[in-house]
Order: structure tokens, then sequence, then C-alpha cells
């Protein structure tokens, strides 16, 4: 399968800041991970027993907004996200998508260039993760309006990453 979305991962400068105090103004404080599996959104992979990571807020519809101009008004959210404690080497090239396991839930969040929800779809992940995926991203942008779509678990609703439309295309240009 050939993965036309690239998925990414929180931006360098946020996770420096977020390494120092999160977004909702509390300090980081890392710690070794015991057991390993801590979804990573600073390179976009479970981790491993041992690491040193950190459990912080992030609200990544405000980031994208101060960037773009966007007001996101009462869309904008804040959640909590694993980062490594330290900078890190960021995501494989052409790992595909992240966090899309057989049989799991997510959620595509659909969000417009102000920032406001146009709708959101679950998916059931099944045995093709990454097509189910992929299909939804189709979808989701095959509306001009889409301007970006937030992956989360559909669990807990915790932010996995983001796909913008200009990561439309070969994963890895």
């Amino acid at each position: 399968m050939s993965i036309r979305y690239r998925a990414r991962p929180i931006e360098e400068t946020a996770l420096k800041e977020l390494r120092v105090r999160d977004d909702a103004g509390r300090p980081c404080a890392p710690y070794r991970d015991e057991e390993g599996g801590a979804p990573l959104r600073c390179c976009l992979r479970p981790s491993t027993a041992g690491e040193r990571i950190a459990l912080v807020s992030y609200a990544p519809l405000r980031r994208w907004a101060a960037h773009t101009g966007a007001d996101p008004g009462a869309y904008d959210e804040q959640g909590p996200v694993f980062v490594h404690a330290e900078a890190c080497a960021g995501p494989a090239a052409g790992a595909g998508h992240p966090f899309a396991h057989a049989g799991a839930r997510r959620t595509a969040r659909r969000y417009d260039a102000r920032g406001h929800i146009l709708g959101g779809r679950v998916l059931d992940l099944g045995e093709d993760p990454g097509g189910v995926i992929e299909r939804a991203l189709d979808e989701a942008f095959a509306d001009p309006e889409v301007a970006l779509v937030h992956l989360r678990a559909a669990e807990f609703g915790c932010f996995l990453c983001e796909v913008r439309r200009s990561d439309c295309g070969p994963a890895g240009d």
C-alpha cells in the first residue's frame, strides 16, 4: 500500500517548550518508563522500556492556529500526550501511519481553516489499519473545506497525530 498522507509529529519548537512547561502551564516532570508502550508524539512510535519520557498537556489546535492566524474559539482544547524527556531523532522515514494497529479504534476529526470542527468519523481499523486510515483521509480531504485532520484514540480521545492538507501526497516528500 502506498502511503499518501504524512502524519506530523509535534513540531520541534513546541517540543522544546513542552519539555519545560506544558500547554496547561505545568512544569515538565520526566520519568523512566518501566514498561514501554506509551505512544510518543515526538517520534510517532511506542516507547520502549527504560526510556525517559514525560506526560504533558498539549494544545495542538491552539499551536496550529498561532501559526495560521486561525481562531478555533471554543474548539481549542488540550490534553495529555507522551513525549521523550529529551530531544529525539523524530519519526523514522516512511514509517507509515503511527499507532495504526489491527483492531484498534481511532477517530478522524476534521477542521476547517478557522480551526472549527467540520465533523469526524470513528474508524474501526480492523485487519487493514493503514488502508482504513488512508481511506478516511481520502474522504476527509475530498472536502475542500478541510484544512487538517487530527487522528485520535477513540477510547480516550487522546491526540495521536495531525495531517494537514499540505501533507497530501507520497510520504517522505
